[in-house]
């Protein structure tokens, strides 16, 4: 092989690599955007991804953790469930079940932080945080909560510079 062959052949090389590298880039940034709102089609959830800001579910859940909901009826809402719903200023909260009111065929649900040291009783309309707030249901594995560290930091930041 020539000398002038093996340059064209490593410099085709260095574009395909170049082209690879570019369509990754563009692909990720086609996901990022439009993932949220695929998985809000797939999973019925207004929220399917969200991010922990705070140390009230510490320690299953840590500041930056991303967690991943889907819409269920409200009869698939359990004792120990961890859910997210609207409070009452429209703010996010990720709380965990710890009793299931049924009035009138209304579900209501008394939720707390793990790490808090009393109910949200602030945030209930009637006996519980009502159904129609509930944005999600945090998708487990045999009870273990699907997550994902750290990653969810970018999001806080960036927020937090805004």
């Amino acid at each position: 092989m020539s000398n002038n062959s093996q340059k064209k052949s490593g410099e085709n090389k260095i574009i395909r690599a170049e082209v690879i590298k570019d369509a990754i880039i563009i692909a990720v940034l086609v996901l990022s955007i439009f993932s949220r709102p695929i998985l809000a089609v797939v999973t019925g959830s207004q929220a399917p991804i969200a991010v922990v800001d705070g140390y009230s579910m510490f320690p299953v859940l840590r500041m930056g953790d991303i967690v991943f909901s889907y819409k269920c009826p409200p009869q698939d809402i359990h004792v120990g469930d961890i859910i997210i719903y609207r409070g009452i200023d429209g703010e996010l909260i990720i709380h965990r079940v710890i009793k299931v009111v049924v009035r009138d065929g209304e579900y209501y649900y008394v939720t707390k932080g793990d790490n808090n040291p009393i109910e949200d009783y602030f945030e209930f309309t009637g006996p519980g945080v009502p159904y129609q707030r509930v944005v999600g249901k945090v998708f487990d594995v045999n009870g273990a909560v699907f997550k994902i560290p750290y990653l969810g930091y970018m999001s806080i930041w960036f927020h937090n510079i805004i």
